[in-house]
């Protein structure tokens, strides 16, 4: 097998040597970590990696192969993908293929065989940076290093959003293999009901979807633009604002139409991108993090009850203490590590936001819950009316 040599050339001017995974051709994207020992399918198709290459500090990704059954969209969306060992030769009952030949088939240029735990390091140190995956051997590092420093990361929710709205029923859904397993039952062990929900799409994970149809609620999924007098006009019950990628700050036009969601009495959950956006909508501010929080293992705490919950999660971005008003909203969670906010209670509303994945995969499922508290905010809202 013909081994290709492959370089990770960083902003700071760092350069690691490795060999190529995937696709030959050049990437130039926003260099983040993440800490998950498993879940790598789900990280290389979750629509809010687009705009970064992952570096997965876990040193052996790919031994238990791809099951196409757990990705979270239909393709990838990461620009590259950086590893410190690769395996070729998987072994699991589900595994359907090599992550090298997803990687080829998704066009995603990767390396492989450089010391992961230095590069990551480096971004804890200096904080998220930009870098380029490249094969070529010629090229003039300065010149890279000055295109480095002026690539930005824009326009990326508009393009993992869906097309068109689509609509899926609570009767037809089938469970994963995955699900199943987890509620140790062989046929579909969730209720059908009969709750409407608008999800709306800024790069939302498949899970989401599904979190709510095995709770028995009709989903339509509404492209990010859609403005919110088409989504109060399918009458739902209630709306969920997805995760995405990029800086929330860009999506202006998407928040004028959250602004407006705001003002109806419909129940809202909002996750991640959909958090930011709801409190840029209420007044509040945003900041980048330093490196952000990518993992399936970071505790966050309910600072009504004091339990905490270990959280999936991938954000760059967090609320900004203190800019949202006290009369607005009062903090639901904290993340447990540094204290930055992950989650708002809107007060006189039916709106609650988190910075975390409760529907997570691949991650704990500890605060799924979260999910059933959005029916019964539902259910209330309709025993009003």
């Amino acid at each position: 097998m013909e081994v290709m040599q492959a370089f990770l050339i960083l902003e700071d001017g760092n350069v690691f040597a490795g060999t190529s995974i995937g696709s030959t051709r050049d990437a130039i994207s926003e260099i983040v970590f993440n800490t998950s020992m498993s879940g790598y399918l789900e990280v290389l198709t979750d629509p809010s990696y687009a705009g970064q290459a992952v570096v997965m500090t876990y040193p052996l990704i790919g031994n238990y192969g791809v099951c196409y059954e757990d990705m979270e969209s239909k393709k990838s969306w990461v620009d590259g993908y950086i590893v410190r060992e690769i395996a070729r030769r998987p072994s699991n009952f589900r595994s359907e293929d090599t992550i090298e030949h997803f990687l080829k088939q998704n066009d995603i240029p990767g390396i492989a065989g450089i010391d992961t735990r230095a590069l990551t390091k480096i971004l804890r140190e200096k904080g998220t940076m930009n870098g380029m995956i490249t094969c070529r051997e010629d090229l003039d590092i300065q010149e890279v290093i000055k295109e480095l420093k002026g690539h930005k990361v824009t326009g990326v929710v508009n393009k993992v959003t869906c097309l068109e709205k689509k609509s899926y029923q609570a009767k037809d859904f089938t469970p994963t293999s995955a699900d199943l397993a987890r509620s140790g039952l062989k046929v579909n062990p969730y209720k059908t009901g009969h709750y409407k929900v608008a999800l709306m799409d800024y790069g939302s994970k498949d899970n989401i979807k599904d979190c709510l149809l095995k709770r028995g609620c009709d989903v339509t999924v509404y492209p990010a633009l859609t403005k919110a007098e088409e989504v109060f006009g399918d009458k739902p019950d209630g709306i969920m604002l997805s995760n995405g990628p990029g800086d929330p700050k860009e999506c202006v036009e998407v928040i004028e139409e959250i602004k407006k969601m705001y003002q109806s009495d419909i129940p809202i959950f909002a996750i991640c991108l959909g958090h930011q956006l709801m409190a840029l909508a209420c007044g509040g501010d945003t900041r980048k993090l330093k490196y952000g929080h990518r993992g399936a293992n970071h505790p966050v705490k309910d600072l009504k009850t004091g339990r905490v919950y270990i959280s999936s999660q991938n954000h760059g971005y967090v609320v900004e203490d203190g800019t949202l008003k006290e009369e607005i909203a009062e903090k639901y969670f904290i993340n447990a590590n540094d204290g930055t906010n992950e989650g708002y209670h809107y007060l006189g509303k039916n709106i609650f936001t988190v910075q975390f994945h409760p529907e997570a995969c691949a991650g704990p499922q500890d605060s799924e819950f979260l999910f059933d508290e959005f029916i019964k905010m539902m259910e209330v809202q309709g025993c009003q009316e």
